[in-house]
């Protein structure tokens, strides 16, 4: 049985649905990062970057435990080990990766600086809301011109990890600062997304565990300098 260590984060939630569609034995660890557990040195020993979702699979290609972080190493790692999601042809696996990567170096950094310019920064800075409000949107646009090529799923034909990367971070869209009549082809992917069975027990996963930021030691823990020390 794997081993989930994770919070209800999009990231978490990509590796919670991948478990999920997959239909691989799991058992969840909740990570919460607001109380700092990220920082201990048990979870450091499977993330050495204190982020979240990491795993242990106790029976890795080896035969061996093997503990993964970084959620799309995950993503890559369950995808092979389970033998779905992700294209055998070169060319179909490349339509993977890239947007695999698009997610990883686009859609979730920037979208989560909107998220944090928006909501989360103690004081409202005209330059980060417009700045990651605006690129929000213009990743938005790629990802609506992409499905209207496409038809169907973010990589081509067929549902792929790259699908499941991106969806969890647009459940948020409103604090993004998006109107979804702006983007038809993406907003009906993201409903029918949204309609898949392992989809929605994975949103689920750990989501009674989550409480809105409030305090200003979770605050500190999040955003302040707790993050920043070596260990």
């Amino acid at each position: 049985m794997i081993d989930l260590y994770s919070w209800p984060t999009p990231n978490g939630h990509k590796v919670h649905i991948m478990l999920e569609e997959c239909a691989l034995p799991y058992r969840a660890h909740p990570i919460n990062i607001g109380k700092g557990d990220q920082f201990t040195p048990e979870f450091l020993t499977i993330s050495p970057n204190n982020k979240i979702p990491a795993i242990v699979d106790p029976d890795g290609p080896d035969g061996q435990p093997i503990p993964v972080f970084e959620s799309a190493a995950i993503l890559l790692y369950l995808a092979e080990k389970a033998g779905r999601f992700m294209p055998q042809d070169a060319r179909g696996k490349y339509d993977v990766l890239q947007w695999l990567m698009f997610q990883m170096g686009g859609v979730g950094p920037m979208l989560g600086q909107a998220h944090h310019f928006r909501i989360y920064a103690p004081e409202k800075i005209d330059y980060g809301i417009n700045r990651y409000t605006n690129e929000a949107k213009r990743l938005y646009g790629v990802m609506d011109r992409r499905i209207e090529r496409t038809g169907a799923y973010i990589a081509g034909a067929d549902y792929t990890i790259a699908d499941i990367a991106i969806f969890p971070w647009l459940r948020s869209w409103e604090s993004q600062g998006i109107d979804w009549a702006d983007y038809p082809a993406l907003k009906a992917w993201f409903d029918r997304i949204g309609e898949r069975p392992a989809v929605q027990r994975g949103v689920l996963v750990m989501a009674d565990l989550r409480q809105p930021v409030r305090t200003d030691e979770e605050k500190e823990v999040l955003f302040g300098q707790t993050q920043y020390q070596r260990r």
